[in-house]
């Protein structure tokens, strides 16, 4: 979910700050692995925080890993924590050459366009905001996947995650890299969250002659949009065709 940062800028919410207090505590040893933490109002009052917020920022480190609830035990820290990092907010081609071969990134499309009615939903872009548009080919042996991003409006970025926006505009126009690994790259001290969407589908005429396939090939659409604290700064559309390298995928209730 997140990764440490500064607690005394004042744009972030207390629960954020209060997850990385404690997902620290574990990651330094203060609460080894295998261990259970203390009760919620031993907890809150060491903290010196309400309990609802503690309640919420544990729930959250369940979620991510840290943390397991036993019956008649508690809280305990989970034996191996996940690291600190991009747990769940990875470049697409990092996440498909896990276990085989790179895959590489090579720019089709680097422009400024009007938001569609993707992005107007995703991003609650404005009309006529101008949004950043990366289109990407990821490379193998062979076309793997096809991916469009979209950043949020600058003004939108310079308030939510200045070090994206800045990033965003150091990149040049056929650098080999996707706007996520872009965004991953200047988000340390920056608590991400993201959600993603998973349909079945066919590539379509244009899809399947950028993908050198035959449009009626079988594909997988995944949806994504990344969220700077409550404000969605990035969204994004990935096309894996049939026989794409597989792609872990975990559903939440």
């Amino acid at each position: 979910m997140a990764v440490s940062g500064s607690a005394s800028d004042p744009r972030r919410r207390p629960v954020v700050v209060l997850y990385e207090r404690i997902a620290d505590a574990i990651h330094d040893g203060t609460y080894p692995p295998g261990s259970t933490l203390p009760s919620e109002p031993r907890l809150a009052t060491e903290l010196g925080v309400s309990r609802p917020a503690l309640r919420e920022a544990l729930l959250l480190l369940q979620e991510d890993g840290l943390l397991t609830v036993r019956r008649g035990v508690g809280r305990t820290v989970n034996d191996q924590p996940p690291r600190r990092g991009f747990e769940q907010i990875q470049p697409l081609e990092e996440q498909l050459s896990a276990g085989g071969a790179p895959l590489r990134v090579r720019a089709l499309l680097r422009t400024v366009e009007e938001p569609t009615d993707f992005t107007t939903q995703h991003l609650h872009a404005p009309a006529r905001a101008e949004l950043r548009f990366w289109e990407s080919l990821l490379t193998g042996d062979g076309a793997a996947a096809l991916s469009q991003e979209w950043a949020a409006a600058d003004d939108v970025l310079e308030r939510a995650h200045p070090a994206f926006a800045g990033a965003l505009r150091t990149v040049g126009s056929a650098e080999r890299i996707s706007m996520l690994a872009v965004l991953a790259g200047a988000s340390r001290g920056v608590p991400l969250t993201a959600h993603s969407g998973v349909t079945a589908t066919s590539l379509g005429q244009r899809r399947g002659a950028q993908l050198d396939r035959p449009a009626d090939t079988p594909a997988v659409l995944i949806t994504q949009v990344v969220r700077a604290g409550d404000i969605p700064i990035m969204a994004a559309k990935h096309m894996l065709p049939t026989g794409a390298p597989a792609l872990s995928v975990v559903q939440s209730g």
